[in-house]
């Protein structure tokens, strides 16, 4: 629901010659982001001394601008109590150690039940921020990978956030099993990606796709596998499972880039590290995961610590 009725409006004083609106407005606390602001211009929304303003309009010294922002639109997001479990919270942002197997926001074949219906329970003010279907999102997590998401909780944090993704200012670390023995053990996989063209759920490395660049440390040798730490360059969907597919080492139990395992119900995949600066103070932080325990019972069991649950599938 929405949490507002009424329209708010603000106004700014121009201190200074501006080359255009728009930028003066993203340059000022409005708490918007670009996208935002730009819809509201274009929406009629942005008065320059009582008159509507166009993006690429001058100002001047002194000129008086005003900003209404309508209420926040109403979603069919329902909030719904579910266990969730926190790394950190404060007034601006709220870290999660997302579980595997929950979906981050509504889609086909799973209208609800996903991590955004959870957080409108937990943190009903991110109604409307950013996006209506995906409230304080600024990256996403595969329905299948665990670990740490941090989430906006007001305009200005997601606009923070959101510039620090895009200026590649976010450290977002993995832990991964690969099958096989990577080689070299450390390294840099530049490679582009884009819609694999003969299979559209699936990602590949097409010659001409989006750069995408990630890097990666082999931790540990085990029987036939590679535990492996990685760190994102870049955020292309399924970028992980696509670039190691690509290497020839797919993920263990990655049905979609490599194939089932009777060891794992699921990709083996964790973010368990997470690195940013604050949106509101601006300071370094860092935020670390633990391995869940079905992905620590397959170590234990190619370690020889636990029994194999294999069978004779091997």
């Amino acid at each position: 629901m929405a949490t507002s009725q009424v329209a708010t409006s603000r106004d700014f004083q121009a201190d200074a010659g501006w080359p255009r609106l728009d930028r003066f407005l993203a340059d000022v606390a409005t708490g918007l982001s670009r996208s935002q602001l730009h819809r509201l211009i274009v929406g009629g929304s942005v008065l320059v001394n009582g008159s509507p303003g166009k993006p690429a309009q001058k100002l001047q010294r002194g000129d008086r601008v005003s900003v209404s922002v309508p209420p926040r639109r109403r979603s069919d997001l329902v909030p719904q109590r579910m266990s969730l479990k926190l790394a950190y919270q404060d007034s601006h942002i709220v870290v999660i150690d997302k579980p595997a197997s929950l979906s981050v926001h509504p889609g086909p074949g799973h209208p609800d039940r996903t991590l955004v219906n959870a957080l409108l329970a937990e943190c009903p003010d991110i109604q409307g921020i950013g996006d209506s279907v995906r409230p304080g999102i600024v990256h996403r997590l595969d329905k299948d990978t665990s670990g740490l998401m941090v989430v906006a909780k007001t305009h200005q944090a997601h606009q923070a956030l959101s510039a620090q993704i895009k200026d590649r200012q976010v450290n977002k670390g993995y832990l991964a099993l690969a099958i096989g023995a990577i080689s070299p053990p450390s390294g840099r996989i530049d490679a582009p990606i884009f819609r694999d063209p003969r299979h559209r759920k699936r990602m590949a490395v097409v010659p001409g796709g989006r750069d995408s660049a990630t890097r990666y440390r082999v931790v540990e040798r085990l029987d036939g596998y590679s535990l492996v730490e990685l760190y994102l360059e870049t955020g292309r969907t399924h970028q992980i499972r696509v670039h190691l597919a690509h290497l020839g080492h797919p993920l263990l139990a990655d049905a979609l880039y490599g194939k089932v395992s009777p060891l794992l119900a699921r990709q083996f995949l964790h973010a368990h590290h997470l690195g940013f600066h604050h949106p509101q103070s601006g300071e370094p932080v860092e935020f670390r995961s633990e391995l869940p325990e079905d992905l620590t019972v397959v170590l234990d069991i190619l370690r020889g610590g636990a029994p194999d649950l294999r069978g004779d599938s091997g």
